[in-house]
Parts: structure tokens; sequence; C-alpha cells
């Protein structure tokens, strides 16, 4: 229960947060203003998240563990292209599955993109995310990471076509204009990503 609530505060908290910068931008935004909106004190705040720049680096944090835990719960017959735009898609429904969140998500990424040092952060989770999308993939497929280049290769494949879709998403875009956006930089990538898997299974 005890852990429970500690998420509930946490969530309120990084809700208020990704409200304001969405919708005021990164630097007119205080920690006062973020505890005013959400009803809590700094001390509260601060108990939870070392700034507001660390709160969007929580998001980007527990989206990147959604990705992972995505791609570790699809099936491993699966195609590499299908798993994988499962696995990106899993985070993007979360942001989207309310009408009023579809905006707001949309409205965070392009601010994380368009802020240096939230851009930063940004790259920073990228790379932890090609390691453990490297690693699950070598996993799913039998393979050394340290010798194959597949695994690394199809990571980074994957994240270029899921930055691609945060850097095309219209404003105005709802869930079925990023679902589409989806599935069409998925399948620029598809090719090489189930070819080179088709490749290993043939040798």
């Amino acid at each position: 229960m005890a852990e429970r609530k500690r998420q509930l505060v946490a969530d309120e908290l990084r809700d208020a947060a990704l409200m304001l910068l969405a919708t005021r931008g990164f630097d007119a935004v205080t920690v006062d203003d973020i505890v005013a909106a959400a009803g809590m004190s700094r001390r509260t705040f601060f108990r939870y998240f070392a700034s507001k720049e660390d709160v969007v680096v929580q998001f980007l944090a527990d989206m990147g563990t959604d990705i992972i835990a995505g791609l570790a719960a699809r099936p491993r017959t699966e195609p590499p292209s299908v798993a994988l735009r499962h696995a990106f898609w899993v985070p993007l429904a979360a942001c989207t599955d309310h009408e009023d969140h579809a905006e707001r998500a949309r409205i965070v990424a392009r601010l994380i993109l368009d802020t240096p040092a939230l851009h930063a952060r940004w790259l920073e989770r990228q790379i932890q995310w090609r390691s453990a999308l490297t690693a699950e993939l070598a996993v799913r497929h039998s393979l050394d990471p340290d010798t194959d280049p597949y695994p690394r290769m199809a990571a980074g494949m994957a994240l270029l076509a899921f930055d691609t879709v945060l850097h095309q998403w219209p404003a105005g875009g709802d869930e079925q204009r990023l679902a589409e956006l989806t599935d069409r930089a998925f399948a620029v990538v598809a090719p090489a990503l189930d070819a080179l898997t088709a490749s290993h299974n043939a040798g």
C-alpha cells in the first residue's frame, strides 16, 4: 500500500509537471508552479524528483522500460519488424489512451526534442535503450551481440523509426494518425530487419 501511494503521488506530480511544461514551455515553469498545480508542497516534490528536468528524465525512463517489456512479451516466432513495432507502440498508446492526452503527449514530445537540455537527456536515454534492445534481440534470436552485428543494428533501426515518428507527429494528430505514422516508419525498416533474420535462419 505504501509503495502504491508513493507511485500515485509521483504520477500526480509528473502529470502536473508535464501539463505545465507542455502548455507554457520548459523555461517558463518553476517547481513552485508544479507543486501548486498538483496541490502539494515543494518538500514533497523534492522527495520524488531532483528538478523539473528530472520529471522528464523519469518519464523517458518509464517509456524505455515499457518498450523493453513490450518486446520481451512478443512471441519469438513473430517477425522482428512486427515485434518491434508493437513494442514501441506500448508507450505511445499509453500517452494517447484519452482524447485530451494525445495532444499533450505530442507537445511534450516536441518540448523534449526542441529544448537542448531535454534533448540531451533524450539522447542519453536512447543510448541506454539501444543497449537493452540489443540484449533482448540477441536473446530472442540466439545471437552473440559482441560478434554479430544484427542485434545492435536492429535496435538502432527501431530507435530511428521511433524518433522519426515523434518528429513527424503533427499538431492535432490523434491516436489513429500516430498509429499510421508508426506503421509507415516501421514499414521502411522492416525489409532490413526481417531480411537479416531470414539470412540468419537460412544459415
